[in-house]
């Protein structure tokens, strides 16, 4: 895998471009092809075949919601991935032109016609028809076919999802009756239709729905409904698809809102007890700079929780995934200058954070130890605004780098967002909001990772 610091160019590490491989998962970083290119896989969904991986998923490339192509990308460890042929491209006089909606396409195999059969969120520009739509293809990639849209049974859908048992029945995840009620409906053999509703939950207000079985229980993972701005994820669990589900819980703290992201895709690792929380950190006003959210999920606990890591790794032979460890340095500890101020709080490391960082104020800490390489270096900050802010970072005085830092959702609500830096072998001085006229988040600590 490769990660790219700026939303539309190279990295910029210490005051140069950088694009090297990666063997970890950065979360909320700019993820990059084996090409260079930024990933545009938005509202991802994932296909195993054989040993390899497809990722499907939405290009934003032009930052519009409009339908511009339906991205295939392939891997065969989940972390370096390479831009195949575009699955789905638009088609004039359809309901999947360039003037229209197509989101969170899913592709699944069917045994019994051998071809890959394509679901998605199909629409007009104004959100106004919600439907289903249906292409195939002979190979997973494809290109595929379009075949049609509607609402299935007669009810509207819009953002779902697809699930297939064991035995090989499919079943479509759907937000219906005007995004109120929640449907999980099964599909036909050819998986062209839908054959009837068996499950419902009146006035859930669900989706990016997602469905992982495990053991004997089925785990439905699904976001509420608030726009392009992030809520709560949660989980509901069940032995049977068309059971009881039980009351929603919370798969990240709360105050988190699931770490400024959406579900998109939850794939189990192997036959071990946890999954790949795959989400979307979506920015609006910049579609195609919209970042991946891939953490660990994790059954230790009992039921499923995201276990957030700024850096980690993932083995697909073995189904397990191991977390990264770092040093971390309080920014409390540095040198102030400007108007930047020590502020307390209870939800803050070591009980302290440094606000009215930039328009004059920062903050330098010295003696961070490096290893002479490129290495990660986590964030974490609280952004009380409506709006993303951002904040520099110079290291032993170079040229500075531009991180973006999006609200956090209230003053005490912590986030981490990467960047990558150059920091020569020994001490380094990290200096934070130089030379920025606007206010950047308040620094509460950053975390130095010796992976790179």
């Amino acid at each position: 895998m490769r990660f790219i610091l700026s939303y539309f160019t190279a990295t910029i590490i210490a005051g140069r471009a950088l694009v090297s491989a990666e063997n970890v998962i950065v979360p909320g970083a700019a993820w990059t092809d084996t090409s260079g290119n930024v990933i545009q896989g938005h509202s991802a969904g994932i296909l195993k075949v054989g040993s390899t991986f497809y990722w499907f998923g939405e290009d934003k490339a032009a930052n519009s919601a409009l339908f511009s192509a339906v991205s295939c990308y392939t891997s065969s460890d989940l972390v370096n991935w390479s831009r195949q042929s575009d699955a789905l491209t638009p088609t004039a006089g359809t309901m999947i032109s360039a003037s229209d909606i197509v989101e969170r396409p899913k592709v699944l195999f069917n045994e019994k016609n051998q071809e890959y059969v394509m679901w998605f969120h199909s629409d007009t520009s104004n959100y106004g028809a919600a439907m289903v739509g249906v292409a195939t293809a002979e190979t997973p990639c494809g290109p595929y076919t379009y075949k049609t849209s509607w609402q299935p049974l007669g009810a509207d859908s819009r953002d779902m999802g697809l699930f297939q048992d064991s035995e090989l029945s499919a079943y479509l995840l759907y937000a219906s009756d005007n995004n109120q009620d929640f449907k999980i409906a099964s599909l036909d053999s050819d998986y062209y239709n839908v054959t009837a509703v068996v499950s419902q939950l009146n006035g859930a207000t669900l989706e990016a729905p997602g469905i992982v079985k495990r053991d004997s229980t089925y785990y439905l993972f699904a976001s509420h409904t608030s726009g392009w701005d992030p809520n709560p994820n949660k989980f509901f669990s069940s032995s049977s698809l068309s059971g009881n589900w039980s009351s929603q819980e919370d798969i990240a703290p709360e105050n988190t809102r699931t770490y400024f992201s959406q579900n998109a895709f939850d794939l189990p690792l192997g036959s071990n007890a946890s999954a790949i929380y795959m989400g979307d950190r979506w920015r609006p006003s910049l579609l195609g700079s919209s970042s991946y959210i891939w953490y660990p999920l994790d059954w230790s606990s009992g039921s499923p929780q995201i276990v957030q890591a700024d850096v980690w790794s993932v083995d697909v032979s073995a189904g397990t995934y191991s977390v990264a460890s770092g040093t971390s340095y309080e920014a409390e500890s540095g040198t102030l200058s400007g108007n930047a101020t020590v502020i307390s709080g209870s939800s803050f490391s070591g009980g302290k954070v440094v606000g009215y960082l930039g328009n004059g104020g920062s903050v330098t800490i010295n003696d961070v130890q490096g290893n002479g390489q490129g290495q990660w270096v986590a964030l974490y900050y609280a952004n009380a605004d409506s709006f993303w802010r951002n904040t520099t970072v110079s290291v032993n005085g170079g040229a500075t780098v531009l991180v973006d830092q999006p609200n956090t959702g209230g003053v005490d609500d912590l986030l981490s967002v990467p960047v990558k830096l150059n920091l020569t072998s020994g001490a380094n001085s990290l200096t934070f909001s130089s030379n920025q006229s606007s206010y950047a988040g308040d620094l509460d600590k950053f975390i130095v990772y010796q992976q790179g």
